[in-house]
């Protein structure tokens, strides 16, 4: 280094204090960061929300009207064919303080672009009923579709997409981006339909779901025999061991080429990505995906009609590292930077 880069380093950093910020990007985020006084909040005191967004868990029509997009957590898990727990999953999400706020790869702050909150969660009229908590579930977002707010979501097992899917749908099917490691396009088990085996069948026959507008990303393991479904609806389906050889720009490609303009819905079941990042969970997989590869596909979404999202089957207990609940509000957040984007750009959202 030369003497004159160095002094003109040391003249422009040398006494700086740590929220000043000179490129014009960057210090937008900065000053959205750090209050008077130099300092930033404290990540580990007061209630946790996502990314630390306002809390606003009073929903009517008039706090909705407000809101662009709102982050909803939905503590259900009584449609888990072995291991319970994802009931923890919005909590263990909301915990994590290392997400956000900006997108380096998108070069985004969605925080910033939109009018977002942290509404609370799904209120359950019983902790028993999986029929009534899928009528608890149906109702409340049927309120945030009529207001037209997006909602990201937070379970709770994966047959909480159904009924969400239910009233984002009711008026016209949405196409489905869907990250797993199973189909979940099973049928009724046992006399139940609402299990986390078969949110998606139910989705294409209640005509909310348009399976030629879906793609299943991830999909392997021994339940490949129950997914016929999702070949005959013609679903088109990526499994895991593909996803290195095709690499994230063909699979990319082949999401943008199916679902096209439409809406579309984002799904992420946790148990995509392997063990070795997301223990923590009900029905792990050997051989997912990595989390850099989600990450590079979903980012390869930006521009669809994201008209909302969910991360589900977190089940904290079986991971004492948190790198699942990590992982599960990055991806979160990534849902919330493809929304954003739309809504900045005023192709989406309210007026």
């Amino acid at each position: 280094m030369s003497t004159e880069k160095l002094d003109a380093l040391r003249k422009k950093y040398g006494g700086a204090a740590g929220e000043t910020v000179h490129t014009p990007e960057f210090r937008a985020v900065a000053e959205g960061q750090f209050s008077a006084g130099a300092s930033r909040a404290k990540p580990y005191s007061g209630v946790p929300t996502f990314m630390g967004l306002p809390y606003q868990p009073t929903v009517t029509p008039d706090t909705l009207a407000e809101l662009d997009v709102a982050v909803v957590g939905v503590p259900m898990d009584l449609g888990v064919t072995n291991r319970s727990g994802a009931r923890f999953g919005p909590r263990a999400v909301r915990e994590m303080e290392r997400i956000g706020p900006y997108n380096h790869v998108l070069h985004r702050q969605p925080a910033a672009l939109c009018r977002a909150a942290d509404i609370g969660d799904v209120p359950f009229r019983s902790r028993f009923s999986l029929e009534q908590s899928h009528e608890d579930i149906q109702a409340f977002y049927h309120v945030l579709a009529k207001a037209g707010v997006i909602p990201l979501s937070v379970g709770g097992d994966h047959s909480i997409s159904y009924s969400i899917l239910k009233a984002l749908g009711a008026e016209r099917p949405v196409g489905m981006v869907h990250f797993d490691a199973h189909c979940d396009t099973g049928g009724n088990y046992e006399g139940a339909k609402f299990h986390h085996g078969g949110p998606f069948r139910h989705a294409v026959l209640e005509g909310v779901l348009d399976p030629t507008r879906c793609v299943q990303i991830g999909i392997r393991g021994a339940s490949e025999y129950l997914w016929e479904f999702s070949k005959d609806s013609g679903m088109t389906v990526i499994h895991g061991e593909e996803v290195p050889h095709l690499g994230a720009p063909a699979i990319i490609e082949t999401v943008r080429r199916v679902v096209s303009d439409g809406p579309v819905y984002v799904t992420f079941d946790v148990d995509c990505l392997d063990p070795a990042f997301a223990p923590g969970t009900g029905t792990p997989e050997i051989g997912g995906l990595t989390t850099r590869e989600a990450l590079e596909i979903l980012r390869g979404l930006d521009g669809l009609n994201v008209v909302g999202g969910d991360v589900v089957e977190v089940a904290p207990q079986y991971d004492s590292t948190t790198n699942t609940a990590h992982a599960a509000a990055q991806i979160l957040f990534e849902v919330f930077c493809l929304t954003a984007g739309r809504i900045a750009a005023g192709q989406t959202g309210k007026a």
